[in-house]
């Protein structure tokens, strides 16, 4: 659901992220954006996760249309948000299997949450990564079996949700939780204030 008066284009249909914008009080309105998320060759999964995440951005922008009174159109925001641990990239799993199969691989081990967030508007645009460390406690097979029944690790990088259920698995996280969730609020604000876009300019649910 997006706000009556809109600041921003959110080129996502995450509800995690429209939660998180709402909560810093930012005016947005919804136009999803749908690009090619293969990776490029050799990319880096820095610069994979950044490149996606402006393409987002991008294509949100460009799918407004000029209204009749000729306004500008809104500076759009794009994200996303990978996971990686020993050199691999785990993005959103495709079935049960290929879920339990990424939380296996996390179980016992440190791994890096890659949030990129890029706002465009025209010719202007600009960008911001977070890395953050997550390490989990050793997980069973089992637990990968219920924790699939709840529904969470779809659609979620890395098949696990730091803000749900999922919290079960983390021993301990460094660097910005809300990145890990999908929208790294500090940066993010930063990155709204050099286009002018206000935050806490509507009540933030709670």
């Amino acid at each position: 659901m997006s706000e009556s008066v809109a600041d921003l284009i959110l080129a996502s249909a995450s509800p995690r992220r429209s939660e998180l914008l709402r909560q810093i009080g930012v005016r947005f309105t919804i136009l999803a954006a749908d690009i090619d998320e293969a990776r490029l060759g050799q990319e880096s999964p820095a610069d994979y996760v950044s490149r996606l995440a402006l393409e987002k951005a991008r294509a949100g922008y460009s799918r407004q249309e000029q209204n009749s009174s000729g306004d500008r159109a809104l500076p759009s925001l794009g994200a996303d948000t990978i996971v990686v641990c020993d050199g691999q990239i785990f993005g959103k799993p495709r079935n049960q299997a290929d879920a339990a199969a990424m939380l296996m691989a996390l179980s016992g081990k440190v791994h890096t949450v890659m949030t990129a967030v890029a706002v465009s508007q025209g010719p202007c645009s600009s960008s911001r990564l977070t890395k953050t460390l997550v390490r989990f406690r050793t997980i069973s097979q089992s637990e990968c079996q219920t924790y699939w029944q709840t529904g969470e690790p779809q659609g979620k990088a890395g098949g696990y949700a730091v803000q749900g259920c999922g919290a079960v698995f983390v021993d301990h996280l460094e660097g910005s939780y809300s990145g890990v969730v999908g929208l790294p609020l500090n940066e993010t604000a930063e990155l709204l204030g050099e286009f002018g876009i206000p935050v806490w300019t509507s009540q933030p649910s709670g």
